[in-house]
């Protein structure tokens, strides 16, 4: 699990490494390094997205810790059918490096475009606050337990 400290609130995350490990990896290296400190959700679109991770605060930045973009992880399981949602922000396929975002409602029309590798458990109602703004501040993101699956 992973909590994000934003300047409006905490959200626990639960990651799902066995169904995308890279991305789960690639997350958690980047939080453990402070990769994602005092970044900001740069792109919010409501009942959509909200997405970060960037470090210029653009949209157009990013790395991963593979020292270039990975490979997209779809499993058959999961589908954008709900707010909450983790998953890599791309710029097309198999371009995923930092960047990610939250789902704001139901994103169908993302299926087998982005990896999703998590969600929002507790509070659903921080997501709310963290996620209405474009430049909402992460604070830092702390990595409680996290358990990387081969």
């Amino acid at each position: 699990q992973v909590i994000l400290r934003t300047t409006v609130g905490e959200l626990e995350i639960e990651l799902w490494p066995k169904e995308a490990p890279k991305a789960c990896r690639n997350f958690v290296q980047l939080c453990l390094e402070g990769f994602y400190d005092n970044t900001i959700f740069h792109r919010v679109v409501p009942d959509f997205i909200a997405q970060g991770g960037d470090p210029t605060g653009t949209g157009l930045g990013g790395e991963s810790i593979y020292g270039a973009p990975f490979a997209d992880e779809y499993h058959t399981r999961l589908r954008f059918t709900h707010r909450g949602l983790l998953a890599m922000a791309n710029t097309g396929p198999n371009s995923n490096t930092s960047q990610f975002f939250f789902t704001l409602g139901k994103t169908e029309e993302l299926n087998h475009k982005n990896t999703i590798f998590g969600k929002v458990i507790v509070p659903d109602w921080a997501m709310s606050e963290c996620c209405t703004d474009r430049g909402v501040l992460f604070a830092n993101l702390s990595v409680l337990y996290y358990t990387y699956y081969l």
